[in-house]
């Protein structure tokens, strides 16, 4: 009973069978065939070594989501070169609340505000980086999976006597608190006011004021090497002493998360405005660089992510098992019509229809044997 319950169940499972087997004495190997199966699996070969290349590629991926850190601080990191002394000009912030944020982390060194040849070449090498972002937005992507964590770059020192040197690089970093806030650079040190503050601006000459800069850097957050900023890279040059620059920024609250990196930081978007500063004619302010920012209420969530294993085994079958199968329904049809073309397409049942009649007339005009023919 045993022996035929095994049977039966090895009986059903052949007869459940979906991969037949054909003899090798009934297949038929054809040069036509050949040729398609070579363009098959080269086709195959490519495609899977191409799918491999997608395999390895990340992508970044944007959520967006409320920020609820209030507490904590916004550092602001700041590189940037006036043309004027540094015991002319002064830096500070002040946000919305009133409240002055000293400047202790910043540090005035007397430069030159020419560059050297060599610097001249790196300014305009990230000159070029920033329009091409302006007009191919996917190479933030690309500059994002190439950040690394680590100190940024050290600029190199002047080797100018400190006599000759007319203009003032302002760099170093400040905490203020996450409120808009406006972090400018005008004539005269910051003093300390009931009601704000005050710049000491008297005691500077109109004649000195010039406030043509360079933005080497500028950004909020933490320090990521790679990351190229909106203002880097900047160069305004003025004709006339009482100048004012204006930047209206938009801050938002940015974590990245990479393989290689994982940061709070920050991206923003800016708007710049100029004006000459003439009392006589209406238009009145301060000379100086104001920077007038602002924090988006919304976080960013920056991922990268990578194909799962499992993804990429599904692609590759179907890669193949679509190859396979349209090859061989071309081929099929290539055949077929070739048949039709050449005339030598014929079908078994036409051709007995066709050979029946003949069969009957030749049976018909056969003689029939009579006495005679059998009696001679």
């Amino acid at each position: 009973m045993r022996r035929l319950t095994k049977k039966k169940a090895l009986t059903l499972v052949k007869e459940l069978d979906a991969f037949p087997k054909v003899p090798e004495s009934y297949v038929e190997s054809t040069a036509s065939g050949g040729t398609v199966s070579l363009i098959a699996f080269t086709l195959m070969a490519v495609l899977a070594f191409l799918e491999f290349f997608v395999y390895r590629n990340t992508w970044m991926r944007y959520e967006y989501e409320v920020d609820k850190d209030f507490s904590s601080k916004l550092k602001i990191n700041i590189d940037i070169t006036v043309a004027m002394r540094c015991q002319y000009i002064g830096a500070d912030v002040l946000d919305l609340a009133e409240t002055m944020v000293a400047s202790d982390g910043l540090k005035y060194e007397p430069v030159n505000f020419e560059l050297s040849p060599h610097q001249k070449l790196w300014h305009m090498t990230l000159l070029h980086i920033q329009e091409r972002l302006r007009v191919e937005h996917a190479l933030q992507d690309v500059l994002f999976k190439a950040a690394i964590k680590g100190a940024p770059p050290v600029q190199p020192q002047s080797e100018d006597s400190s006599t000759s040197l007319s203009a003032c690089r302002i760099h170093g970093h400040l905490y203020v608190n996450k409120v808009a806030g406006n972090f400018h650079i005008t004539v005269g040190k910051s003093i300390p006011h009931p009601r704000g503050h005050a710049h000491l601006a008297a005691l500077v000459s109109h004649d000195s004021y010039n406030f043509s800069h360079r933005i080497d850097h500028l950004s909020f957050g933490e320090t990521i090497p790679g990351i190229i900023n909106p203002l880097d890279g900047t160069e305004k040059v003025s004709a006339d002493a009482n100048h004012m620059f204006q930047y209206f920024i938009t801050i938002v609250p940015t974590k990245l998360d990479t393989y290689k990196i994982s940061a709070n930081t920050n991206q923003y978007s800016v708007t710049e405005r100029e004006r000459v500063i003439n009392h006589a004619a209406g238009s009145h302010g301060v000379s100086g660089i104001f920077m007038k920012y602002d924090i988006s209420s919304l976080m960013v969530r920056v991922t990268e992510q990578h194909m799962p294993l499992w993804q990429f085994l599904v692609r590759l079958c179907g890669i193949i098992g679509g190859i396979f199968s349209t090859t061989g329904m071309l081929h099929g049809m290539v055949g077929f019509l070739v048949d039709v073309v050449c005339c030598r397409f014929q079908l078994g049942i036409y051709r007995h229809l066709k050979e029946a009649p003949l069969n009957v007339q030749e049976n018909s005009e056969s003689p029939v044997p009579t006495e005679n023919d059998s009696q001679q």
